[in-house]
């Protein structure tokens, strides 16, 4: 049975990196229903974060919070605080696309704070990059450039681009004395 739920899933993830989102969601939900079936309520919370983004990806926000809303739910519930906090940043973009940027920045802080206490630097250094371009975008350039640099020095496999920033930001600290970078 189980293989048999992780082929559909896996199907069902194929076809959403196809953009075939509506597909994505029907075999999604085969596999919740089948999780469901199996008592697997952390796997069904999964399948429901899946449908949440292809959702997401259709324009259908409502649609997608409330998916993304029960998993977080549930994720909560079982004490998973790592998936829990890949739901909250997942909902941040939503929030972000639907322009309600101050729900949002609450779910990406949220997100970014359980990722500091639980260890994952790399996740907590993504979740910090999407503030700053919120914080970009608002007009905050400042306040950007500092939230970018902390997420950068959190992420060891780097852009090109973000190499670049990244020694600029070391000379700057380096010329104002601010860091030792």
């Amino acid at each position: 049975m189980s293989d048999d739920v992780k082929a559909i899933q896996e199907r069902g993830v194929k076809l959403y990196q196809q953009r075939d989102y509506e597909a994505a969601i029907k075999l999604f939900r085969q596999a919740q229903e089948a999780y469901d079936h199996a008592n697997q309520p952390d796997m069904v919370a999964e399948m429901k974060t899946n449908v949440g983004l292809s959702y997401r990806s259709l324009g259908q926000y409502q649609l997608a919070l409330d998916e993304m809303q029960s998993a977080l739910h549930t994720f909560q519930q079982l004490g998973d605080s790592r998936r829990a906090a890949q739901v909250l940043g997942n909902m941040g973009g939503v929030y972000l696309e639907m322009d309600d940027k101050e729900q949002a920045y609450v779910c990406y802080r949220q997100a970014a704070d359980t990722f500091l206490e639980i260890g994952e630097t790399k996740m907590y250094g993504e979740t910090l990059l999407a503030i700053a371009r919120m914080q970009f975008k608002d007009g905050k350039i400042w306040t950007s450039a500092a939230t970018y640099e902390i997420g950068l020095d959190n992420i060891d496999k780097l852009s090109m681009g973000q190499k670049f920033l990244k020694r600029l930001f070391k000379v700057k600290n380096r010329l104002s004395g601010t860091g030792t970078n």
